[in-house]
């Protein structure tokens, strides 16, 4: 019997194809709808991006970072939560992302231990549409 709510969409953005694979095995086997992108010119090129419930966005990509990236989603302002992953363990992104407003950041490659619950945490700390 299919659920009576709607599963809840992630839009993942990262540009090694390893991660995009197992961060979307990862959240469908814990019930997430999953939209992937290589880089954030997709993203914000795609006329769904309001209707996701979280973003889960690279900190370092080519062309556009992480921070970047929602920085620009916001100015199309889009208030969607958005955790910030990263593999390069600089004590600076975690204050660059909170200048821009994000909570979460977590660090690869071991993200499968919390991404479940931040994504969780960051969906219920949204406010409410309206």
């Amino acid at each position: 019997m299919p659920s009576p709510f709607p599963k809840s969409t992630i839009y993942v953005i990262d540009d090694d194809l390893d991660v995009l694979g197992s961060l979307r095995f990862l959240l469908e086997t814990e019930g997430f709808e999953v939209r992937t992108f290589r880089n954030g010119t997709a993203v914000l090129s795609s006329d769904t991006a309001r209707d996701v419930d979280c973003f889960v966005i690279d900190y370092k990509m080519p062309n556009m970072n992480g921070i970047d990236l929602a920085n620009r989603l916001r100015d199309q302002d889009i208030t969607t939560p958005i955790i910030l992953i990263t593999g390069y363990p600089d004590e600076n992104i975690p204050a660059k992302a909170a200048a821009a407003g994000l909570k979460h950041v977590l660090l690869k490659p071991h993200l499968e231990e919390s991404l479940i619950a931040h994504i969780r945490q960051a969906m219920q700390e949204r406010p409410a549409a309206g």
